[in-house]
């Protein structure tokens, strides 16, 4: 028996007449005749007593309708796990994030999710590029939102928005009060550099004038944003840092001026090229493109 015979013999079942089945079905009653008589000669199987306007079923009729019942219960399973699945109930998105996006935007995002998915599981990481790319292509994670571009033929990446540099100090510093500054404004700051290794480090690099030429010459060292700001907060002088990890910050301790010589990088969703984004991986994407919209950093899919 097809799904169709199936339904039919239920109908037939359900209401003891061909008459009822056929209305029940929208469908003509000799259609539903020819249906019933097609079954029993498939099946060699007498399944109902005609009589009366009446169809009684057989003992056979009766032992089959046990099975079919069976199978509709199944269906109707299978159609309130798919509605669940639109709640994202019994689903776990894996999601890396870059540690300056740790702090507010991918939080935000999170945070609005679980709300609209009230049955879904988020495990979310801070990870450094390296690890982030690694545990992709293991497709150990899901999806990742990264600061920093990648380059690997087995992982696809989505521009959301984009990132600037600029300078954190106490409210009360010289500079507080500019709309936007630059480097040589830091002549003569006690300034919290980064490693050489670090994206900070290696940007400030390529942008900053030497010592020898006047310009900041860092008097302290730090792999972290966060705790260059701590520094900062702490007073040991100003840093130059991400806006995403300057605004995570507690309100009127630092303030964040942009740097006028940094170019905007890039917010980058990333995932394995062979495993699509589940629609709650797609409602965090969303997300992360109203926190980024809010901050005046957001990219609209198809835009460069």
């Amino acid at each position: 028996m097809n799904l169709r015979q199936i339904e039919v013999f239920r109908a037939v079942m359900s209401t003891g007449s061909v008459t009822q089945a056929a209305r029940l079905l929208h469908v003509s009653q000799p259609g539903i005749s020819r249906m019933l008589a097609h079954i029993e000669l498939q099946l060699g199987l007498r399944l109902f007593e005609r009589g009366r306007g009446r169809l009684r079923p057989t003992p056979e009729a009766l032992a089959l309708h046990e099975e079919v019942e069976q199978v509709y219960r199944g269906v109707q399973r299978i159609d309130e796990r798919a509605q669940a699945l639109r709640t994202g109930a019994g689903l776990t998105l894996r999601l890396l994030c870059s540690p300056s996006m740790a702090l507010q935007v991918v939080p935000q995002a999170v945070a609005r999710l679980v709300r609209g998915h009230p049955g879904l599981r988020v495990v979310l990481q801070a990870q450094l590029l390296r690890e982030m790319s690694a545990q992709l292509v293991r497709q150990e994670a899901d999806l990742a939102i990264s600061t920093l571009p990648v380059a690997h033929p087995l992982l696809q990446a989505e521009r959301l928005g984009h990132w600037t540099l600029g300078l954190v100090c106490p409210p009360d510093h010289r500079l507080a009060g500019r709309e936007a500054v630059g480097l040589a404004d830091l002549a003569g700051e006690a300034l919290v550099g980064f490693a050489a290794d670090t994206p900070q480090g290696q940007l400030l690099a390529a942008l900053a004038p030497t010592a020898a030429a006047g310009g900041p010459v860092p008097a302290l060292e730090v792999r972290s944003g966060q705790v260059a700001c701590a520094l900062v907060a702490s007073g040991a002088g100003v840093a130059v840092v991400d806006r995403f990890t300057a605004q995570a910050q507690p309100p009127g301790v630092l303030v964040w001026r942009p740097l006028r010589e940094s170019p905007r990088h890039p917010v980058f969703a990333l995932r394995h090229v062979a495993q699509p984004p589940s629609a709650p991986a797609q409602a965090l994407l969303e997300g992360v493109r109203q926190a980024l919209q809010a901050d005046g950093a957001s990219v609209r899919p198809g835009q460069a």
